[in-house]
């Protein structure tokens, strides 16, 4: 598990990398405005699910983070050896 700093900045760096500085502090900024309990929204989402298909999407989700790691590796790697 890590830590709670940790996440923070992993997230940060995700959020700037996809939306660019200014927006991802827009995001930011717009989740902090809003009274918004995560769990509930999250636990309104799947009731409708059967516990097959909640695993199937979770596999995917996995399949699909494992191919974007690999792929930010890979990038990381082609960037350093241009340099």
């Amino acid at each position: 598990m890590i830590t709670d700093t940790e996440i923070r900045l992993k997230g940060l760096k995700i959020l700037t990398e996809f939306l660019g500085d200014v927006e991802a502090e827009r995001f930011i900024s717009l989740i902090q405005r809003e009274p918004f309990d995560y769990t509930k929204w999250r636990q309104g989402l799947d009731e409708d699910l059967s516990i097959e298909e909640i695993s199937k999407r979770a596999m995917a989700i996995r399949k699909k983070n494992s191919i974007l790691v690999k792929y930010n590796f890979y990038k990381g790697v082609l960037a350093s050896r241009q340099l």
